[in-house]
């Protein structure tokens, strides 16, 4: 897995926790699901990374 694109996911996961965190302190549902879904998107991307660096560390 490349550097960016693991930034790229701990970026995405950092947006989604202060949209999350701030849906939250301001009752704004909308805003909160929003942070949650962000969240699970970097992490199933980050899941997909790894399966394909485990893949790549079997064929060598």
């Amino acid at each position: 897995m490349g550097i960016g694109d693991k930034f790229k996911n701990k970026a995405q996961e950092a947006k989604g926790k202060v949209k999350e965190g701030t849906g939250d302190a301001t009752d704004n549902e909308r805003l909160e699901s929003e942070g949650k879904r962000d969240q699970a998107g970097a992490n199933v991307k980050q899941a997909g990374e790894n399966v394909k660096d485990a893949t790549r560390d079997v064929t060598d």
